[in-house]
This record gives structure tokens, C-alpha cells and sequence, in this order.
């Protein structure tokens, strides 16, 4: 019997980092801790310290926790020093607590969700489901402090299951099958409990006023504020959100639940990423779309980095939040985050005789996504000349309405990127009769040079996605080789 071939290394190590990844918060800070690994040194973005901004530096950044800006300096500056950008984004479709979550009917705890993105909500039905996100607490241990802040941002992952959206059983609906519809308010809310289990918790307190569940009841009180103060901060959460859940959150967070004030949490599928398939050429996965990007684009960035290649631009990964609602907003692809990024860079004193508009002139932008593998249960959904497939390879994304940023000059420099890296390519173009997505580069394409490029998936905005194993490491490669050589092959090419 043929034993199959190992799972490949990259694709794993990109499963694992999805598993602790369910959103952009964790994912910037899963990628933070690989740049640092790699020798990068964090700044902050409201006040850097210009001191660390030197020849061969290795720097990075986050703004909103949700994106992430990461970047080298050349040893060399010269008057054709500009920047090779790779550019994505860390957001993905879900569902999100709404700021008003608590709901019942029928004898169940209900969740109240909001619909992020375009996902097909039908694969959310019967999954195990939890939550994650971040929470802003109370700093006890350093509210008094003069140097300490008041409230601090700590994120939170429950691996348990928590939430599931239950189907209705086809002995109650015969036609279910014929066509799943379903009403997205009032028949997909999460249930997370039953009323009566959270009726005998709330009786369920020791003689000294603590919860013999853990912790998250009133009488129990820590850092500054009066036991008035703190009262009024339970009642004003328990009244938007079901206490169970509140001290679900605190225990994880090992805080009282009065010192929760505020939160931004999403729903997510505690099944694990995995590698499968007959030979492991498959990634079963959640959030494919965009964190094989996330993951590929710094793993490249290291990678080249690490490799101490010496080319001459600047190197610089930015990852955005929102790209699935349109990109506007402080921490989105529409933001001021990669201008700002570039106006800082021309104030330093080895680029001042550049100047901003001559550096993005000569700068080139990878704007990196996921893209469409051809499914062969819908073959004819494809146009036959342009239907990628799984493990072939970086895929150039094409639309002559400029829903991609594609283009005869910037598709040259990047088959000659893949070329190099020893990547095969391959052609995407939706049919005439479909609709196409987007992606940032149509945002980012007004300020400099842009393609459009992917690995293809299968199921693209499912709760699990199907990628290629093999795709992983094609995708490293060419980010590593783009920051190696980006530079030479463009000054080969006269356009104006």
C-alpha cells in the first residue's frame, strides 16, 4: 500500500497560524511575533522613534490592532530608491456580536449577530462555533500609576464550542433541500445556552458573594472604581449582553466582569485548519481568503530579509483591515495608512532628495488576494481559457473594468518575478456573463504601479475553504524573490 506524502512543512505551519488566527487582531499579532523572530523591531506609528529609521533597519507597526505595516531600509539609498510594496488584507466575512447581543426566545439563550462581508451564511449552519476578538478592560494593576494606562485592549479566543445555528429538521421541511433559504435576522441567530441553566447560575453564589462558577459576579470587586461605580458597570454590560457570557469572557480574560467595558467579538468555527486530501495536496481551512496572503507575504518578507539579499528599494508589507465591507475606514485600504507611510519615509534625510511624488513613480504594488480555482461540479461557471487550478501556482487576476489593476507592464514584471522564483502562472478572467470581486489594488492603484494576483480556492467566503498545500510555498517563494529582485527587472523596462 502506498503510504501518501507528508503534509508540506509551509502548508502546516500556515494551518496553525490560521487555527490562532480567527481575527485580524489575532492575526496581526500572530504576524508581529514572526517579524520580531526575524530581528524586526515594533514602533508606534503616533509617535516612532526616527532614531531606529537607519540604513538596513527592519521595522513594523499596527494601527487599530487590525493592520499591520512592515518594512526594511535599504543599505543604499540612491535617486531610484523606491518601494516594493505586497499589500492584502487580514479581514475575512463572519459574523459579529452586535453591541446589543442579548436575546431569548423559546427557552434559549440567543446571540444578536451582524453579517460581516459577503459570506455564504448556509455554511454556517450546525458548525461548533465560539468567540474571539478583543475587550477592553480596566488596568487594575496599573490604573494608579502615573506612567500606566487606565484601560488596556486584551484579545480573547475561547477554543470551546460555545454558539451553534441549528437547521431546521427536514422532518418539519420536506423542500429543504430543494432550496435553502432562510430569513438572515430573524432565522440565523445563534443559540449559546437555555434560560433555565442561566437562571440557577445567577442563584448559584457562595455565602461571601463570589460565583462558584469563577468569577464575574457583582459583590466582587478589584482596582479603583467604588463598588457603586462597579455595580453600575455590571448592570450597564449584563443589560446589553447575557451574564453567562459576560463570565465566560472575564474567566478567559482573568478579569472581574466589571472590568469589561467594551468589546468587538466574532463569531468563529473551532474546527482546526488542516491539511488533506488523498496525497495531503489540499488546506481544509477557514479564512483562505486572505490569510494565505497574510501569512505568505511576511513568511517572504523574513525569508528575504533573513536571506541578507541586498537590493535597493524598500521593502514593505501592508496588511488592511476591511476589505470585505469596501475598505473605508481608519485602518482600511482607502485610509491614509500607505501615503502616510510613504510621506514619513520622504522626510527622512537620505530620501528628502527623492521626494514623495518621484518615489511612488518609480514604486511597484503586488496587491495579493485569493482567487478563483475552477470547481469541477461547476465547470461551465468558468471561462475555459481562464479557470485556474489548485497548486498551479500564482494566479494573475485580470478585468478590463478595472475591478483588477492588471496590466500589460505590470503583469511583464511579475511574470518575470515568478519566473525567477521558478513559480508557475496562470490567467484569471471572469465570463462576461458573471459578476467580478475586488480587491485593494483598485484603492492603492491611484498612487502607484499595481497587480492583481492570487492562489486559487476553492469555496471562497465558506466557513471552510479549500486551497492547495503546494500553493504555500509557491506563494513564499515568489514574495521572496519580488523583494530580492523587483528593482532589476523594472529598471529594464521603459514604459514612459
Amino acid at each position: 500500500m502506498k503510504i501518501p506524502p507528508s503534509p508540506p512543512p509551509d502548508a502546516v505551519k500556515f494551518c496553525e497560524f490560521v487555527t490562532a488566527s480567527p481575527t485580524p487582531f489575532h492575526a496581526v499579532s500572530n504576524l508581529s511575533t514572526r517579524l520580531l523572530s526575524s530581528g524586526f523591531k515594533p514602533i508606534l506609528e503616533r509617535s516612532p522613534d526616527l532614531s531606529l529609521f537607519k540604513p538596513g533597519s527592519k521595522l513594523f507597526y499596527t494601527r487599530n490592532q487590525s493592520s499591520l505595516v512592515a518594512f526594511t531600509l535599504p543599505s543604499n539609498v540612491t535617486k531610484e530608491t523606491a518601494i516594493s510594496f505586497a499589500v492584502g488584507h487580514l479581514d475575512s466575512p463572519c459574523l459579529k456580536l452586535r453591541p446589543i447581543s442579548k436575546k431569548s426566545k423559546a427557552g434559549y439563550l440567543q446571540v444578536g449577530v451582524e453579517l460581516y462581508g459577503g459570506g455564504i451564511w448556509a455554511s454556517w449552519f450546525d458548525r461548533d462555533l465560539s468567540i474571539a476578538g478583543r475587550v477592553i478592560v480596566a488596568n487594575n494593576s496599573n490604573s494608579k500609576s502615573l506612567n500606566g494606562p487606565g484601560y488596556i485592549s486584551k484579545l480573547v479566543k475561547i477554543d470551546r464550542p460555545l454558539l451553534r445555528i441549528p437547521t431546521l429538521a427536514i422532518h418539519l421541511d420536506r423542500t429543504i433541500n430543494e432550496a435553502f433559504k432562510f430569513n438572515k435576522e430573524t432565522e440565523f441567530l445563534p443559540i449559546s445556552g437555555l434560560v433555565a441553566d442561566q437562571l440557577n447560575s445567577n442563584s448559584n453564589n457562595n455565602d461571601d458573594g463570589t460565583n462558584r462558577s469563577g468569577r464575574g459576579t457583582p459583590q466582587a470587586f478589584s482596582g479603583n472604581a467604588t463598588p457603586v461605580e462597579r455595580e453600575e458597570d455590571i448592570s450597564r454590560m449584563e443589560e446589553k449582553h447575557h451574564p453567562l457570557l459576560l463570565a465566560v469572557l472575564a474567566d478567559e480574560l482573568g478579569c472581574e466582569v466589571a472590568d469589561i467595558q467594551d468589546f468587538e467579538l466574532s463569531l468563529f468555527d473551532t474546527q482546526p485548519s488542516t491539511v488533506g486530501g488523498l496525497s495531503n495536496e489540499f488546506v481544509f481551512s477557514p479564512r483562505c481568503d486572505n490569510l494565505m496572503t497574510s501569512f505568505c507575504s511576511i513568511e517572504g518578507l523574513c525569508e528575504a530579509v533573513d536571506s541578507s539579499s541586498s537590493d535597493n528599494n524598500i521593502r514593505c508589507v501592508i496588511l488592511f483591515d476591511n476589505e470585505e465591507v469596501g475598505s473605508v475606514s481608519h485602518h482600511g485600504a482607502e485610509s491614509n495608512l500607505l501615503p502616510s507611510f510613504v510621506e514619513r519615509i520622504v522626510s527622512l534625510p537620505d530620501y528628502e532628495k527623492i521626494g514623495y511624488h518621484n518615489i511612488l513613480a518609480n514604486s511597484f504594488l503586488v496587491s495579493a488576494d485569493m482567487g478563483h480555482a475552477v470547481n469541477p461540479n461547476y465547470e461551465n461557471r468558468y471561462e475555459p481559457n481562464h479557470a485556474p487550478r489548485i497548486n498551479g501556482g500564482v494566479v494573475i487576476k485580470t478585468n478590463a473594468n478595472q475591478r483588477y489593476t492588471s496590466n500589460a507592464q505590470t503583469t511583464f514584471l511579475l511574470r518575470r518575478v515568478a519566473k525567477k522564483a521558478g513559480v508557475p502562472v496562470q490567467e484569471f478572467e471572469i465570463r462576461n456573463d458573471s459578476t467580478c470581486g475586488s480587491t485593494v489594488g483598485p484603492h492603492l492603484s491611484t498612487h502607484v504601479r499595481t497587480v492583481d494576483i492570487g492562489l486559487a480556492q476553492l469555496s471562497m467566503h465558506s466557513i471552510r475553504e479549500t486551497a492547495g498545500s503546494k500553493d504555500v510555498r509557491y506563494y513564499i517563494d515568489f514574495f521572496k524573490t519580488y523583494f530580492d529582485c523587483l528593482r532589476e527587472f523594472d529598471m529594464d523596462l521603459k514604459i514612459d
